[in-house]
């Protein structure tokens, strides 16, 4: 099911709250792009979106919050998915199956923010931090849902899995074609035993 697939929200106050978290998100990545996310306050985007920083606190915990919603909504869909998906065979086809899904049930507006979110987390410090904290406590969310697994190897598997996720998508800027981000992702995942078996 794709984002435009999912029931709308019910009532008009639901609808309208949707469009504001909605605009905030796509403000937020074209405003940072275009004057840089460190020199950018928030007040500017509240401004450009016409809402007050109470409305934007009942959607978003911070500046960083809003930047990533894009990097946050993958990985909100994955873990949906990855708890839907047959757990059989290995681990890693789990895992890939996973994020093919998700791949899949992303909407046209999605692939439009994912590569500009990408841009600014690359060009921004303190985006590229709060990234990788966010990227370890979703990591950590997948061993939690895969408890009874070794712990360890458990561990060691999902970075790589992460690490394949990253390389493929460091193949997929800057041209960002939506149909080749899923063939770059099977390509990374099958690379690496191959990989491991690089010798000096």
């Amino acid at each position: 099911m794709t984002s435009s697939e999912q029931p709308g929200p019910a009532n008009l106050r639901e609808r309208k709250k949707l469009r504001t978290r909605q605009a905030l998100a796509d403000t937020a990545v074209t405003l940072f792009g275009e004057r840089g996310f460190e020199t950018t306050p928030l007040d500017a985007l509240l401004e450009e979106v016409e809402v007050s920083r109470r409305t934007f606190f009942r959607n978003f915990r911070s500046k960083e919050d809003v930047a990533l919603t894009a990097v946050k909504h993958l990985w909100d869909v994955y873990l949906d998915v990855l708890d839907g998906v047959e757990k059989s065979g290995p681990l890693i086809d789990v895992f890939l199956a996973a994020m093919l899904t998700t791949l899949e049930r992303m909407d046209e507006d999605w692939y439009r923010r994912f590569p500009l979110t990408l841009r600014l987390i690359a060009d921004s410090p303190a985006l590229d931090g709060y990234t990788l904290r966010h990227c370890a406590e979703v990591q950590a969310e997948i061993a939690r849902r895969l408890d009874g697994q070794n712990r360890f190897e458990l561990r060691l598997l999902i970075e790589f899995f992460v690490a394949a996720w990253r390389c493929a998508l460091d193949e997929w800027l800057p041209a960002c074609a939506r149909g080749e981000l899923p063939a770059l992702l099977r390509r990374s995942c099958s690379s690496m035993n191959s990989a491991l078996a690089l010798e000096a």
